[in-house]
């Protein structure tokens, strides 16, 4: 079986989630920050009418921050029914990788906090991140950004 998958760039590092979780790419645009929150929430931005939570995943991963460049988009994603976008660094393409290309993670690298790696892609000489975008926020972290986005 292939995995059709979108490759995202984090601090060198190279991400990938299921295309299937992905609604759009969209260039960075204005933020609205909203008080408190957790650190990694940028704010909210509308897209199509619609008001959709931003989260900052190098603040969510514990990476040093940066400044957005030309190359900063945000992913739009559906998370647990519900829409939110993802600052990442750059997005690279769309691949398929095949079963066999794929490793678990290994358990040592694995705690709470990472609980949200599903594995490690093994392409060509690159190394590949899989997320489970559905475990990035813990339930908690959910019903927080819900609760500020509908405030």
């Amino acid at each position: 079986m292939e995995h059709q998958l979108v490759i995202f760039d984090l601090e060198q590092e190279k991400y990938g989630v299921d295309i299937a979780t992905v609604e759009s790419i969209i260039k960075m645009q204005e933020i609205t920050q909203l008080p408190y929150t957790p650190d990694f929430m940028e704010g909210v931005t509308k897209l199509r009418g619609a008001v959709i939570p931003v989260i900052d995943l190098r603040k969510r991963f514990d990476l040093p921050v940066q400044a957005p460049t030309r190359d900063t988009r945000i992913v739009i994603s559906n998370l647990n029914n519900a829409k939110v976008g993802l600052v990442v660094d750059a997005v690279t393409q769309v691949i398929r990788i095949a079963d066999e290309a794929i490793e678990p993670p290994p358990q040592m690298s694995l705690s709470s906090n990472s609980a949200f790696i599903k594995g490690i892609a093994k392409v060509a000489d690159t190394l590949i991140i899989l997320l489970d975008l559905s475990r990035v926020l813990s339930l908690e972290e959910k019903e927080a950004l819900s609760s500020a986005v509908s405030q």
